[in-house]
């Protein structure tokens, strides 16, 4: 009897999960398209920290543009070195744009950022 619950538990979380993930990075994406990138950030943080690839992608553009935060080279690519590594082809290459824009000492801590990052298993990310 506790495998079969535990089994229905697992089996709602796998049903569920994606369609809330969903939810939270449209409601993101619809308040980041109005310009309130407050909610965006709100949204899209803790959908980061979950390892959501294009949540971490979006905080990227944001860091680098300035968008609802302080503009932020270093975290910017932080977060789009992060979303890469899952295989987000757009991270990939705002990574290399925003690379450019930095010095060699700021993208070595942006690389170790991104390093501890993961290794905290996206928690806490940043300075």
């Amino acid at each position: 009897m506790k495998k079969l619950f535990a089994s229905t538990i697992v089996s709602l979380v796998l049903v569920i999960a994606p369609s809330v993930i969903a939810q939270d990075f449209n409601k993101g994406f619809t308040a980041a398209q109005s310009g309130d990138f407050a909610t965006a950030l709100r949204e899209w943080k803790p959908l980061a920290e979950q390892g959501v690839a294009s949540a971490q992608f979006n905080l990227g553009f944001m860091y680098g543009e300035g968008q609802g935060v302080l503009q932020d080279h270093m975290i910017a690519h932080m977060w789009e070195n992060l979303a890469a590594a899952q295989g987000n082809k757009p991270a990939a290459k705002n990574r290399e744009i925003t690379a450019k824009k930095m010095t060699p000492a700021d993208l070595s801590i942006a690389q170790r950022l991104a390093r501890e990052c993961l290794a905290r298993n996206y928690k806490n990310c940043g300075r």
